[in-house]
C-alpha cells in the first residue's frame, strides 16, 4: 500500500488482486503557484452581418494539422472550416440523402490521419469521410440494427471510437472506428444506463455511463452515481480505479421547477402544442439524486478531467431564468487528476462556456452570450 507522499498528495493506493485502488483526499496537490489556469486565445461567431459566422447549434469541433477549424452545425446540417486565427475558409457538406450530404441529427466530427474529416450520419444510416478541401471521399455503412449510436470520442491522437447501444439488449459497447469509416475492434462492453430503460419513457439523472479512450485505448469509464473511475488497457481489462470524496446531492422541488420550465419551453419552441404537454410530464421522470459527474476527458500532458455537476439549486434566481439545461446542467468546474489518477485541482471554465475539444494545451469550446447566441472559443491551459 503506498500512503501519503511528504509534502504532496495525500491518498492511498491498494492492490486488489492486481487492480490499483486510488483513493483520493478532497483536496488537491497544486498549490497557488502550480494552479492551471486558463487564458482565452481566439473566439469568432456573430449575431448578425456576414452568415459564415452565424450559428444555429454547435456541434463539435475538430483542429486540423495546420491548425484549421473544422465546426459542425447541428441546425445548418453542414461542417465550417476557419483558419487558426479564426477566418472563414470554406464549408463541407450541406443538408439531404445525396453523396456527402447530412441528415437530422449529425453533429460528431473527427479528423483521421491526412485531415481526413469524419462525419457519422445517423439519418442517412452511413459514416461520411471528406478530404481536408470538401471533396467527397467515400462513406461505409452505419449499421444501426448493431446498435443506436449513443456517444463518441475521439483520442488525443485522432482515433475514434463510439458507444454502440444494441436495440434488444441490455449491454453497451465502445467501438473503434476505422480511418475507413468501418467499425474496428471493440474495447469495452458494459451495462446500458438507465434513462431509457422503459420505451417511450425517460429518467433523467438515472445512472449512466461516462467515458473516454486514450492514444494507447484505454478506456477510462464509470457509472456516475458515485465519484468511481476505472482505466481498463485495451483487452478490456481493469488496472486502476480512482476515487473521490463524493455527497450525494438530492433533486429537490426547486430544481425539478427550473427543469420543467426549461423543457416546456424547449418542447413549445420546437412546435409542440400546449395540449400535449401533461401527456408529455407523464412519460419524464427524475431520480431522487443528482449524478456524481457529468463527463470524462483526456486532457493535457494525459491528465483526466472529471466535469462536475451545476444543480439550478446552487444559482441565484436571475440565473435561473436563462438556465440552459443542455449546456449548463454540466459544472464549469473540472477536477484534474494525473495519469495514475491522483488529484491535482480544480480548473474553472469561463462563464457560459462549455468545451468541446481538449487539443494538445488548448481546449476548444462553445460561449454564449446574453442572448444565447453562440461562438467558438479556444483557450490555452497556462501551467503554474
Amino acid at each position: 500500500m503506498a500512503c501519503a507522499e511528504a509534502g504532496g498528495w495525500t491518498g492511498t493506493i491498494t492492490d486488489s488482486a492486481g487492480v490499483a485502488i486510488v483513493v483520493n483526499p478532497p483536496e488537491g496537490t497544486w498549490t497557488a503557484d502550480q494552479q492551471w489556469t486558463l487564458e482565452e486565445e481566439m473566439r469568432f461567431g456573430s449575431l448578425e452581418g456576414d452568415p459564415e459566422y452565424q450559428f444555429g447549434q454547435v456541434g463539435f469541433l475538430a483542429v486540423g494539422s495546420d491548425g484549421r477549424i473544422y465546426v459542425s452545425d447541428t441546425q445548418a446540417r453542414h461542417i465550417r472550416v476557419f483558419s487558426s486565427d479564426g477566418q472563414y475558409v470554406q464549408t463541407i457538406g450541406g443538408p439531404g440523402g445525396g453523396p456527402g450530404e447530412l441528415g437530422r441529427s449529425t453533429g460528431f466530427l473527427a479528423l483521421t490521419a491526412g485531415d481526413t474529416v469524419i462525419v457519422p450520419d445517423p439519418a442517412n444510416r452511413r459514416i461520411n469521410r471528406y478530404a481536408s478541401d470538401g471533396t467527397v471521399l467515400s462513406d461505409a455503412p452505419l449499421r444501426v440494427e448493431e446498435g443506436r449510436p449513443a456517444r463518441y470520442h475521439i483520442s488525443p491522437s485522432g482515433t475514434i471510437a463510439v458507444q454502440l447501444r444494441p436495440p434488444a439488449d441490455t449491454i453497451d459497447a465502445i467501438v473503434v472506428i476505422e480511418p475507413s469509416g468501418w467499425l474496428g475492434d471493440t474495447l469495452l462492453t458494459f451495462p446500458s444506463g438507465g434513462a431509457n430503460r422503459v420505451p417511450g419513457e425517460i429518467t433523467q439523472f438515472s445512472p449512466e455511463p461516462a467515458w473516454n479512450v486514450t492514444d494507447s485505448l484505454s478506456v477510462i469509464y464509470g457509472v456516475n452515481n458515485e465519484y468511481r473511475i476505472g482505466m481498463y488497457d485495451r483487452s478490456g481489462s481493469l488496472s486502476r480505479i480512482l476515487s473521490k470524496p463524493y455527497e450525494p446531492v438530492p433533486v429537490t422541488e426547486r430544481d425539478l421547477r427550473a427543469f420543467w420550465a426549461y423543457i416546456d419551453r424547449a418542447w413549445l419552441n420546437n412546435g409542440v402544442s400546449p395540449s400535449r404537454l401533461p401527456e408529455l410530464h407523464s412519460r419524464m421522470h427524475f431520480a431522487e439524486f443528482f449524478p456524481a459527474f457529468m463527463s470524462v476527458q483526456i486532457g493535457y500532458h494525459g491528465t483526466i478531467w472529471v466535469q462536475r455537476i451545476q444543480t439550478p439549486t446552487d444559482l441565484t434566481d436571475e440565473e435561473l431564468e436563462r438556465y440552459n439545461f443542455i449546456e449548463e446542467f454540466g459544472s464549469l468546474n473540472w477536477d484534474v487528476f494525473d495519469g495514475e489518477g491522483k488529484f491535482l485541482g480544480v480548473v474553472t471554465m469561463p462563464s457560459r462556456f462549455q468545451p468541446r475539444l481538449f487539443h494538445e494545451n488548448k481546449i476548444y469550446g462553445v460561449w454564449r452570450d446574453d442572448l444565447d447566441v453562440q461562438y467558438v472559443m479556444r483557450l490555452r491551459i497556462v501551467e503554474g
